[in-house]
């Protein structure tokens, strides 16, 4: 990993935490899902699990640690390998795909978290179910962030790997 991806990266992981904290007063709606599926669909899975690291440890220094932080940075470090491997993957429409795999991230994400709060409160079913309509949201801002976000982000992407990868 050369210095340029590691200033990429960081550069991602203060847009997505900037992004967490001025979004925090609208449940579930966020950047970062979102910023994490595109880091990895061009720079692969290390760059996105890196990211989600980054991402939910400094933000969480903000919006508040506790136990769900290790299952945040599981569920988005999932996404962010599956993320990666999509990237390997050439597709003719990527932003239809990745529209579609952002809006399923929101239910997995969520899927991942309930099932750790569950396994320490008890109770999978209706904590999920309580949590469901937070899904929604968060499923729903993932697919509205990536039309938004992947115009302008792939062309950084592309000029990176241009420039970098040979």
């Amino acid at each position: 990993m050369n210095t340029y991806k590691l200033t990429l990266i960081a550069l991602l992981a203060s847009l997505a935490v900037v992004g967490r904290f001025m979004f925090q007063y609208i449940p579930s709606f966020q950047p970062v899902t979102t910023l994490i599926i595109i880091s990895g669909f061009f720079l692969g899975p290390v760059s996105a699990v890196i990211l989600a690291l980054l991402v939910t440890y400094l933000s969480n220094l903000i919006l508040g640690m506790g136990i769900w932080t290790i299952w945040q940075i599981i569920g988005w470090a999932l996404i962010g390998l599956f993320s990666g491997f999509l990237g390997k993957i050439k597709m003719n429409r990527p932003v239809f795909l990745l529209v579609i795999f952002a809006i399923f991230s929101g239910y997995f994400y969520g899927l991942v978290v309930s099932l750790a709060t569950a396994a320490v409160a008890g109770k999978f079913i209706p904590y999920y179910l309580a949590g469901l309509p937070f899904d929604t949201y968060h499923a729903i801002g993932n697919g509205l962030f990536m039309i938004i976000l992947f115009p302008v982000l792939s062309r950084v992407f592309k000029k990176y790997n241009k420039q970098w990868i040979h």
